[in-house]
């Protein structure tokens, strides 16, 4: 079995955030989001990965390389203008030479993996295997109308849901999918979309499987959507994954679950309430609070500032009293404030931006 990424903006899901706008490479929990997705590709059995690449995909080949790092052997399919998930897949034909192959949408987080996926992929002996998770806001998603176990329609982003059971971006498919996404018309959105390819799959009769997500699934197409699952990820993690490698002066308070990046710095009056992690060559000074639910990237500092729930990119610098809650802080921004009182703020903000409060 193959493993299909589609990472970069295939459709008009994407929302860009930074000024990359490659929102698959923003960190959660200080990994570019990208990365779960190989990782859970890996641990789901499969060794040979095609990551599609659309027309938002700065920094995904220098980070991915080759797959190595990931046990994995990675090659690059090129979209080019986003029509859809399932122009994606015919994009990427050639690289699955009429295997099985599971897709992967890289906006999408799970806890459990693709490991319950695959496994009822090889038990059931189907032509597909769908996830879906009920949802509070079905329209916005492809959405799944099931009587008990029988599939009953299956419609993109529908204006009035007859069920909030949502897909969650994990298909598994035999090759019988591929004549089906060739014959494809483009929806009204002008997409090939990948629910009319499932639905004429499940009108020829094949055998299809609905696999319910355990444990949380985000999708991450908001702001809002990117700090729940920072928070989702920190408050998840084995506690072994939150290595101490920096130097705490003493005086210094952390509590809970934090780690500490390797040459980070936390100065003798800062306060640290886990989860946290803290990134390579951070340095934590003056009265700085940070946590929980917060991730701050490599080489930032924090000085004399509240961070909670938040995320704070690579190389950027947070000084004076700012409150700083339900935030994304770009790579390379600065945010500092002068004067007695706290600063109260919850901002997403872009790369190499300067705040002045």
């Amino acid at each position: 079995m193959k493993g299909i990424l589609l990472a970069g903006g295939h459709g008009t899901r994407l929302r860009p955030l930074t000024s990359t706008g490659n929102k698959h490479m923003i960190p959660i929990a200080n990994e570019p989001m990208l990365f779960y997705g190989l990782r859970h590709l890996a641990a789901g059995g499969i060794s040979d990965v095609g990551i599609v690449l659309g027309t938002v995909n700065e920094g995904i080949t220098q980070a991915v390389g080759d797959g190595g790092a990931f046990g994995l052997r990675v090659q690059y399919i090129r979209q080019g203008e986003p029509r859809g998930l399932a122009d994606a897949l015919l994009c990427a034909r050639d690289f699955l030479d009429d295997e099985p192959f599971l897709m992967y949408l890289g906006d999408n987080l799970l806890q459990s993996g693709v490991e319950p996926f695959v496994r009822r992929f090889r038990d059931a002996r189907v032509d597909a295997v769908i996830g879906v998770t009920p949802v509070s806001h079905p329209g916005s998603y492809g959405v799944v109308e099931m009587d008990g176990e029988r599939i009953v329609s299956i419609v993109e982003k529908p204006a009035s849901p007859r069920s909030n059971l949502a897909l969650v971006g994990v298909y598994l498919f035999t090759p019988s999918i591929l004549p089906i996404v060739r014959g494809l018309r483009p929806s009204r959105r002008g997409e090939l979309e990948i629910t009319d390819a499932i639905w004429r799959l499940h009108e020829q009769g094949a055998p299809i499987a609905v696999q319910r997500v355990d444990g949380w699934w985000k999708d991450t197409g908001r702001p809002e959507d990117l700090l729940e699952a920072n928070d989702l990820v920190l408050r998840t993690l084995p506690a072994e994954r939150f290595v101490r490698a920096g130097t705490v002066a003493d005086g210094a308070e952390l509590h809970g679950h934090v780690g500490l990046g390797r040459g980070a710095y936390v100065g003798p009056e800062v306060r640290l309430e886990g989860p946290v992690v803290v990134g390579n060559d951070t340095r934590l000074e003056g009265r700085a609070r940070i946590g929980p639910g917060t991730a701050v990237g490599d080489r930032c500092t924090v000085r004399d500032s509240a961070l909670s729930r938040a995320i704070v990119m690579e190389g950027s610098e947070i000084s004076g009293p700012v409150e700083l809650t339900d935030s994304i802080v770009g790579r390379s921004a600065t945010i500092r404030a002068r004067g007695p009182g706290p600063v109260r703020l919850s901002c997403t903000l872009g790369d190499s931006t300067e705040l002045r409060l």
